[in-house]
């Protein structure tokens, strides 16, 4: 495994001979990962270089404090700031939860205690979310006098409807973690402190099969959402020529055919 930190508080490790799985690691563990302004700079940055990698496959989204996964923004922070300094702010929380949202990979978040506002919004902009039976999630950004700026207002409802997406932001209610999944809030409940290695078992799952395909999947998945059936059967179509005429396809076929591990150009 190999490393590579951005700033004080966030750091990417690679997993597996390749490197097809990036963890992506949230780490200001004495501030239960609050977002401040360098550490948004740094997260956006990150997700650039992951972006930009072609050999991952697969990104996750860890903390290493052992109480929060992320309790959004640092709202200390925030106290001190002037109506021009949170202008000045709001590009940089923009293009971290929109470099999240935008990566080329599937993504899954780890969660465990804490997943509050922006902290649930990185989790929102993941394709699958991992917690542990200590999660706690909810945007709750109305009780301070703020809306949902991470997404939440778009996301939360295309996973839940817009009813109940409504009624949770309204009330700014804190859901654990079985009554969260029992609403679609997180995808899978891991045992105490199970999320990490749970979703990395996931991701390694998924980073063995074709990256083109995953990629070109992904893309059609999202690009699908909110269009009509037919312009989401063109997006779909567009996916599948970027896969089919791929160097992964044609490994695929051949490996499937001469019953043997693929092993894939990833181009």
């Amino acid at each position: 495994m190999t490393e590579r930190r951005f700033g004080a508080h966030v750091e990417v490790r690679w997993h597996g001979q390749k490197g097809s799985v990036a963890e992506l690691v949230l780490d200001r563990p004495q501030a239960m990962n609050a977002i401040s302004t360098d550490m948004a700079r740094a997260l956006g940055d990150a997700c650039a270089a992951l972006a930009a990698a072609r050999s991952i496959s697969v990104v996750v989204l860890t903390s290493t404090s052992e109480r929060a996964f992320c309790v959004g923004a640092d709202l200390r922070e925030r106290n001190s700031l002037t109506d021009t300094d949170l202008a000045r702010q709001r590009p940089y929380m923009r293009a971290l939860y929109g470099g999240v949202l935008e990566l080329p990979m599937p993504t899954v978040a780890a969660v465990h205690g804490f997943a509050l506002g922006g902290g649930y919004e990185l989790a929102l902009a993941c394709d699958v979310i991992v917690a542990d039976t200590t999660a706690v999630v909810g945007l709750p950004e109305v009780s301070v006098g703020l809306v949902p700026g991470g997404g939440g207002t778009q996301l939360l409802p295309r996973r839940v409807g817009a009813a109940r997406a409504a009624h949770l932001i309204f009330t700014a209610r804190r859901v654990p973690a079985q009554e969260a999944l029992a609403l679609g809030l997180i995808d899978a409940v891991a045992d105490e402190g199970g999320d990490r290695t749970d979703a990395l078992t996931l991701a390694a799952r998924m980073a063995t099969h074709s990256p083109v395909g995953l990629r070109a999947a992904k893309l059609a998945l999202r690009q699908g959402r909110g269009v009509d059936l037919r312009t989401g059967l063109d997006i779909e179509d567009a996916a599948w020529h970027a896969a089919a005429f791929s160097g992964d396809r044609a490994e695929g076929v051949a490996a499937f055919n001469e019953r043997r591990t693929p092993d894939w150009p990833g181009e």
